[in-house]
């Protein structure tokens, strides 16, 4: 007897439709990429040490990953490449010294030169991340490396751009302790970070470098988009100020907060940026946790949940999630979680393959990527073949603790099931694209759907997919079209 899932269409929230139909810089429109986050804590390390037991990631060892990484990703994350505190030229690179001495644990400047350029040639683009919030010192608490970049200005921050409430200022062990207010910029426009001198993004000199450092990231080390660090220690207007400044490709936000404080900080940005969407992950590691797949259905506490899904860019695990310990037990995913463990490779393949089958732009880790990368690129794959993008429609719901979700792409349909009482019964006119068996208790199925492009005249053009040498065309009324919309025969 054939079972029916029944799906409930969830409505979108009306929101800012100015806002979310605006071009908004960093937030690239209906997107099919997919990221990959290509470093986690201390993998600049050798792989002798535990903390780089899922593969060391320095330059060095992404450039033989460039073939494997440019089949997968469209956006590679890469750490702080800035000389910065911590291991001998900056470890994992949080706490940046000189901003434009690129040469780091991660390798040489020349190295991470010689990696960008081999993306690039891979139609790939590569993620800065970005650390404005604080700086590290020079030879003191309160003093810092002069900063040249170039064409976009030389700068040299001093103690007068520090907030006037850091540390620096109270701290009996600081050379600048209880300096007069002349000598201290305006209080933090956000949370105070202990570990370094927190800048006052409130004055137009460090406003004027911070533009300066973006500019000469995109236009001199050829990154092509950013993703800023503890963006909770400054307002969201200042993000906003940069990112149309400097017009990166990409932005996304790392503000570590629950769903009402990102869209506060989304509105704050006016928009110009992604975010991580952090409220999502703790949803569906509750979720797996507890094994009940009713929880992943649109829920209220995430971006796509307030209809904001098209800023949200979705993740299992990050380098910081997967080294903390605090509430260990209600993050199975994270805390150095070990991948050859049945439990949880099961969770972590699940997981993975409901950020890669749903809207958003989905950021792979790392350390899963490299223990599952067949199981991941197939995912991929699926996605891709689909045209899934940060915006795609989905309809979902659940029966028998099963979750189901049709996603409709630029060329196809997905339904996708995930539970172990999932039926692998076909719906009628799909096909079974991709089966996670017992391993993974997902099944995927697949619908080929007509393609509409709008051709040179700016008509639309519909027609039926085809593939000729590996080149993907339409074929409408007898003539042929490629991607672009411009006739071939």
């Amino acid at each position: 007897m054939k079972r029916i899932i029944s799906l409930v269409l969830i409505s979108i929230l009306l929101v800012n439709t100015s806002a979310l139909n605006a071009k908004n810089v960093g937030v690239p429109a209906e997107s099919e990429d997919v990221m990959l986050q290509a470093f986690y804590w201390d993998s600049y390390k050798n792989q002798s040490s535990t903390d780089s037991k899922y593969g060391r990631t320095k330059w060095v060892d992404l450039l033989k990953d460039t073939a494997a990484i440019t089949r997968d990703f469209d956006l590679v994350w890469f750490p702080p490449s800035a000389f910065g505190e911590g291991g001998s030229k900056g470890g994992v690179g949080y706490i940046p010294k000189n901003f434009t001495d690129q040469t780091s644990d991660w390798g040489t400047k020349g190295k991470l030169t010689e990696l960008i350029n081999a993306l690039h040639k891979g139609n790939v683009k590569v993620i800065a991340d970005i650390v404005i919030n604080h700086h590290g010192n020079s030879t003191s608490w309160c003093t810092f490396f002069a900063d040249n970049f170039g064409q976009y200005g030389s700068f040299q921050l001093t103690q007068k751009h520090m907030c006037s409430n850091d540390e620096g200022f109270t701290d009996s062990k600081s050379s600048c302790y209880q300096a007069p207010s002349s000598e201290r910029g305006a209080a933090d426009s956000g949370t105070n970070f202990e570990g370094a001198r927190d800048l006052d993004h409130t004055n137009e000199y460090v406003q004027n470098w911070s533009k300066a450092y973006l500019q000469w990231m995109l236009n001199e080390m050829n990154y092509d988009g950013f993703r800023y660090d503890m963006t909770l220690g400054f307002a969201g207007r200042y993000l906003q100020m940069y990112n149309e400044s400097a017009q990166p490709y990409f932005s996304v936000s790392e503000y570590w907060e629950g769903i009402d404080k990102q869209v506060g900080h989304l509105k704050a940005t006016d928009f110009n940026t992604m975010i991580f969407d952090f409220p999502l992950k703790y949803v569906f590691n509750n979720a797996l946790r507890v094994g009940n797949y009713r929880l992943l259905i649109n829920p209220s506490n995430s971006l796509r949940g307030k209809g904001y899904g098209k800023y949200a860019v979705t993740f299992i695990d990050n380098h910081d999630t997967f080294e903390r310990s605090d509430a260990q037990g209600q993050q199975f995913l994270g805390y150095k979680a070990d991948m050859n463990n049945a439990e949880n490779k099961n969770k972590i393949l699940q997981a993975n393959a409901y950020i890669l089958m749903l809207p958003g732009i989905p950021c792979v880790f790392y350390p899963h990527w490299k223990s599952y990368q067949e199981e991941i690129s197939a995912l991929i794959a699926v996605r891709k073949k689909a045209g899934i993008h940060s915006e795609s429609a989905v309809e979902e719901g659940s029966n028998n603790n099963v979750y189901e979700a049709k996603i409709t792409g630029r060329r196809g349909t997905v339904i996708f099931r995930l539970g172990a009482n999932r039926s692998k019964e076909a719906p009628e006119g799909y096909t079974v694209e991709l089966e996670g068996g017992s391993v993974a208790d997902y099944t995927i199925f697949y619908k080929e759907g007509a393609q509409g492009i709008s051709n040179v005249h700016g008509n639309e053009v519909q027609g039926t997919k085809i593939i000729e040498n590996g080149v993907l065309y339409l074929e409408y009324n007898g003539a042929k079209y490629n991607m672009q919309g411009m006739r071939v025969n």
